[in-house]
């Protein structure tokens, strides 16, 4: 039986226009039972239709910041660097995914987007932006292989099957920006402990899910994070 063949978009270097990948993503979609498959920066539409016509499944990555303008706001004086090629390619890309029904999953910038994409809007920067009682380290200060904080899991989610059952996980934080007004459609499935949204999807979409934190770092050793990667693949399988 041939592997699911999951395409996952790259980090862009502004300074020198490289694109790379970060090898976890590969390994955790590769345990998980995928084929995993970097797309490009460039390319057409037609060209971006036929990546989404021939691969089986999505996953938007980590990265830099999201250009303000795409939820309609001037630039934070906080806001860090944006990849204006990135923004527009994956923007197309989830377009033209999202209309064909293909399974997508989103990693910390790419809860962003995906919320962005579908109308609602985010925090630029968290530590000017939003207040908390008690201030997580949303920007961990250790290696990101290790957790830092709990969140929340909201019952009856696609969220809380992939917890095993448990209200509670530990994930690794690694951002500044976050959800700040969620997009129409989509449903709160993860929160972390000062209230701020930590996991997003969509349930009436084959699978549509969306995780702040980084689970590539923690598969293979953290039950939840391979359960996530394991859910995806599935979901991706050509039945």
């Amino acid at each position: 039986m041939k592997k699911p063949l999951i395409a996952i978009t790259p980090s862009h270097n502004t300074e020198n226009d490289d694109i790379s990948m970060r090898p976890t993503y590969l390994r955790a979609v590769a345990a998980a039972g995928g084929l995993p498959v970097v797309l490009p920066l460039e390319g057409t539409e037609e060209d971006i239709a036929q990546y989404v016509d021939t691969c089986d499944g999505f996953l938007f990555s980590g990265g830099p910041d999201l250009h303000p303008f795409l939820f309609g706001e001037d630039t934070h004086q906080n806001c860090g660097n944006v990849s204006a090629a990135r923004d527009t390619m994956e923007q197309q890309l989830f377009k033209l995914a999202f209309k064909a029904r293909k399974p997508i999953l989103g990693i910390c910038r790419g809860i962003q987007e995906i919320n962005v994409f579908l109308g609602g809007d985010i925090y630029q920067d968290l530590p000017s932006q939003y207040e908390a009682a008690f201030p997580i380290a949303h920007r961990q200060p250790y290696y990101y292989t290790t957790t830092s904080h709990l969140v929340d899991i909201v019952p009856g989610t696609r969220m809380a099957e992939i917890a095993g059952g448990k209200a509670q996980i530990a994930v690794n934080s690694m951002h500044h920006q976050a959800v700040r007004s969620l997009a129409p459609g989509l449903t709160v499935s993860a929160v972390a402990r000062d209230g701020l949204t930590e996991a997003v999807e969509m349930q009436d979409y084959p699978y549509l899910l969306a995780v702040q934190w980084h689970p590539e770092y923690l598969s293979g050793k953290d039950e939840a994070a391979g359960r996530l990667f394991a859910s995806f693949v599935d979901a991706c399988r050509v039945k």
